[in-house]
């Protein structure tokens, strides 16, 4: 799956459409040249998530060309001046949540598989957890610690387990993964504080259980 830079300038050098003047140009011309382009500059980061989110490529597969199937259906509901990327993660974290409920499976981060830090990015999740910092990085160290903590963020509740998804795997902004969830900033802050902190006492309880 490839995706196309925002910025890409075009063959005659001029500056890309963005994606919102996409859409808007595929609901006045149901032009399916216009839509594919749309689809294309998502591909590879909008599969990546759902396959994070659900972790399994089959379902992540189906429910990102469901999402499409929906764009195209809400087009017309398409705000002008409203921004696409936090429009299309709406779509898509509900046709995700959708599917779980239909195959009525627990949803598995595939941390091992997220993000990959670098030497200099690389820190313990004991580092992460107590430290309190927010950096997915952080949480795919190593396989067995990414085994944990694929358990941990599974006993979270929905409303962390979106925070986190959407903000430490899906690279959100604050303001955008509060546009998803609908509700305020401040929210998600507070929804990824409690994350935090509920994985920081898991991690303390599991290795005290293993001192034990």
């Amino acid at each position: 799956m490839t995706s196309l830079p925002k910025e890409e300038l075009t063959t005659g050098g001029h500056a890309a459409r963005t994606d919102e003047q996409l859409l808007l140009d595929y609901r006045e011309s149901e032009d399916s040249a216009v839509f594919t382009e749309l689809v294309s500059r998502y591909q590879r980061e909008l599969y990546n998530y759902l396959r994070r989110y659900l972790g399994d490529a089959t379902q992540a597969e189906d429910v990102f060309q469901a999402t499409f199937l929906q764009v195209h259906r809400k087009r017309v509901a398409f705000e002008q001046g409203r921004r696409f990327r936090p429009w299309l993660y709406t779509i898509a974290t509900n046709q995700a949540i959708d599917s779980q409920r239909r195959n009525k499976r627990h949803r598995r981060l595939s941390l091992d598989q997220a993000m990959q830090p670098s030497g200099e990015q690389a820190a313990s999740l004991r580092d992460f957890v107590e430290g309190g910092e927010i950096d997915p990085a952080h949480l795919a160290e190593s396989g067995e610690q990414a085994e944990w903590v694929r358990g941990a963020v599974d006993a979270l509740p929905e409303p962390l387990r979106k925070a986190v998804n959407l903000v430490y795997f899906g690279g959100m902004k604050y303001g955008d993964a509060a546009k998803v969830m609908s509700v305020p900033v401040g929210t998600v802050k507070s929804r990824l504080h409690s994350a935090l902190k509920r994985l920081g006492q898991a991690w303390d309880d599991s290795t005290s259980a293993q001192q034990s």
